[in-house]
């Protein structure tokens, strides 16, 4: 019996609970396939079901996102294959040598694109893709300002938005952090000055669309920045929940239109999960989007890698390798 192991979260609380745990590699059943990871990508989501801010069974098998090589496949895979590459987005269990994937979950990883690459993209870039182009369809002529836009899901968005024709106010954490955002609107000021900033860039039209992951710290701002009949995409939570709002907050602020998305209704089905990956891969291979790593930790560093994502010490995407 193969032997491997993967990182835990036994309890709730800081990057310091995440254990190793060993394990005894399954067979695939039924509509599943098994993989060796060749790479995990690290996401905030992963944070929030560590620290209990999303519901998770203890222990938590941490990770959402791999790309690995298949070592074997069990009835009905569909055409799947030993040998085949393929990423999963799924949660739970990513953080592992060995995982079990389901077959109508995995993603065919492109001969041209590397593993730590597909690793380090696919959760991010698959959020990118459905924040760009339906949750708000942009289109050129629109204004749109992101947050976090140095990080794993800001660092795509941004040039998808641009590619699009979109006029892009990109705000990052720090000077350093902005210089590597590209586009002519590139800020890292507070939030408090951010809205002055924006209505200056667009002579006061203010934005279309603002692409929020930040959360509460960010939520006033973001709103104070639309037009009237914008749209607020609040698409994550890194400084934690966005506080209680009322429906009339959002009349009084311009008729405002306020979303929170995620990941799995806009891949729900396999075609919707082959449409959207097939886009991203489409802006890979274009040069459309230039992924980039930032940080490469062992998968026995997780601990490390998650303090150095909420400590916002991270530019484009981390990934852990087994």
């Amino acid at each position: 019996m193969t032997t491997g192991y993967r990182m835990i979260s036994p309890r709730h609380g800081g990057p310091e609970v995440i254990e190793r745990e060993d394990f005894e590699v399954p067979s695939p059943g039924r509509g599943e396939v098994l993989i060796e990871n060749d790479a995990v990508g690290l996401n905030f989501i992963d944070t929030y079901y560590r620290k209990g801010l999303y519901p998770d069974p203890l222990p938590i098998r941490l990770g959402s996102e791999s790309v690995g090589r298949i070592i074997a496949v069990g009835e009905e895979a569909g055409d799947l294959a030993v040998g085949d590459r393929i990423g999963c987005t799924q949660n739970g269990g990513a953080y592992a040598t060995h995982r079990i994937v389901r077959a109508d979950a995995a993603i065919r990883i492109p001969e041209g694109i590397a593993p730590e690459i597909a690793a380090a993209v696919l959760l991010k870039g698959l959020t990118a893709c459905y924040l760009a182009e339906d949750t708000f369809p942009a289109r050129a002529g629109h204004v749109a300002l992101v947050h976090a836009a140095a990080g794993g899901v800001g660092s795509l968005l941004v040039p998808w938005l641009l590619d699009k024709g979109v006029t892009v106010i990109a705000h990052s954490g720090s000077p350093e952090k902005a210089e590597t955002v590209p586009g002519i609107h590139s800020l890292s000021c507070s939030f408090n000055d951010l809205e002055s900033f924006v209505r200056e860039i667009t002579g006061g039209a203010m934005c279309h669309v603002v692409y929020d992951g930040v959360g509460a710290a960010s939520w006033e701002t973001s709103l104070a920045c639309l037009r009237p009949r914008g749209m607020m995409v609040s698409y994550g939570n890194a400084s934690g929940a966005v506080p209680p709002i009322t429906l009339l907050d959002l009349m009084r602020a311009g008729s405002l239109y306020v979303t929170r998305p995620t990941l799995t209704d806009y891949i729900a089905t396999p075609e919707m999960l082959a449409a959207n990956a097939a886009k991203l891969f489409d802006r890979i291979g274009s040069s459309v989007l230039k992924p980039q790593i930032g940080a490469r930790f062992t998968l026995t560093e997780a601990a490390e890698a998650h303090r150095a994502l909420e400590n916002r010490a991270t530019t484009g995407s981390t990934i852990l390798i087994p």
